[in-house]
């Protein structure tokens, strides 16, 4: 247990929780949303501290990162908690689940950076459940591992409040940020939440220079219309730019929604073709088979600059990240 950042008081002993953008109003011995941040008389304690339910070595393309340190190894942390109640959740075992009967492996900060290096992975993810409730924790382990030359990264709900963010993003190299739909009807129906500080989230990241890729996972009949996906690549094109590695993922029936299908090849290859179409240059699918989707190509030139087959890569650009053939700088970082 640990004071918590970002939080106020309020009359009465309650608090107001300024972490994300709910800003629950806690009362005393009540938990916010997100079910880990408690009002314990008259202060906001975080209850997972050090807490984690999850910690392996993946690679950084099954985040999906795909524009960052390719082909490279990292150790992925994860706790209990979400300040989402998305109904499809595929990781709400450890995302709704409660603290009290939860099993956990217990971490100094110091422990994040020694079993990286002990299983040889260049950086740390914060991903599994949301990383943004376990702030405190990510916090204090990011500067440490910056510190000891690893790279950081939170794959998220982008559910955050400028201020955090602002807080840890010297030391948060990458997001890959979810933007479950271009819909805010969707968001307060499946995710009980909004849309536009996701939004606000996406361009504040990329203003303070973390490295920005978006998952977009694709529901039939409740966000897969062609106008809705046309719009989501208008919006990314005009605030992100037009180098944004944009994913395109494949829903499978999961936790509250298994009477919905899982997404149609031909309605992912139409978002692909839409998103092209509105100028994207970057567009990948997600949890298909392998196929030319996955891989990186060239804008200028169509030269395969990044071959993907499962999780292993094959690179086949200039040690400057720039296309052998005709020159053009990869938005990558390495």
């Amino acid at each position: 247990m640990k004071e918590a950042m970002f939080w106020e008081k309020l009359e009465n002993n309650k608090i107001e929780c300024t972490l994300c953008p709910h800003r629950c109003t806690i009362s005393q011995g009540k938990r916010g949303i997100c079910g880990v941040r408690e009002n314990q008389k008259g202060t906001l304690n975080t209850l997972i501290y050090g807490l984690a339910t999850s910690v392996t070595p993946d690679p950084i393309e099954k985040k999906p990162l795909f524009h960052f340190f390719p082909g490279s190894y990292v150790l992925s942390f994860g706790t209990v908690g979400c300040n989402f109640k998305c109904q499809h959740c595929q990781n709400y075992g450890i995302s709704q689940a409660k603290i009290e009967g939860t099993r956990f492996q217990r971490l100094k900060k110091e422990d994040v950076i020694s079993i990286a290096k002990r299983y040889k992975c260049e950086g740390i993810a914060w991903t599994y459940n949301e990383p943004t409730i376990w702030f405190e924790f990510t916090y204090d382990a990011s500067v440490l591992a910056k510190k000891e030359g690893l790279y950081t990264c939170y794959v998220t709900n982008g559910f955050i409040e400028a201020e955090p963010l602002k807080k840890i993003s010297p030391y948060l190299d990458a997001m890959n940020i979810d933007v479950k739909s271009f819909n805010n009807d969707f968001y307060k129906k499946v995710c009980k939440s909004k849309l536009q500080p996701v939004l606000d989230t996406c361009i504040l990241a990329k203003k303070l220079d973390i490295l920005v890729e978006l998952t977009y996972l694709i529901i039939p009949t409740k966000n897969d219309s062609e106008k809705e996906i046309r719009d989501y690549c208008r919006w990314v094109v005009d605030n992100l730019g037009e180098n944004t590695p944009v994913h395109f993922s494949r829903f499978h029936p999961d936790y509250k929604m298994h009477d919905q299908i899982a997404t149609p090849m031909s309605t992912l290859n139409r978002a692909y073709e839409i998103a092209g179409e509105e100028g994207l240059r970057f567009i990948y699918l997600g949890n298909v088979p392998h196929g030319d989707y996955e891989n990186t190509y060239c804008p200028e030139c169509g030269e395969m600059l990044i071959e993907r087959i499962g999780f292993s890569t094959r690179s086949h650009y200039a040690k400057d990240a720039k296309c052998h053939k005709c020159g053009f700088i990869i938005p990558l970082k390495r």
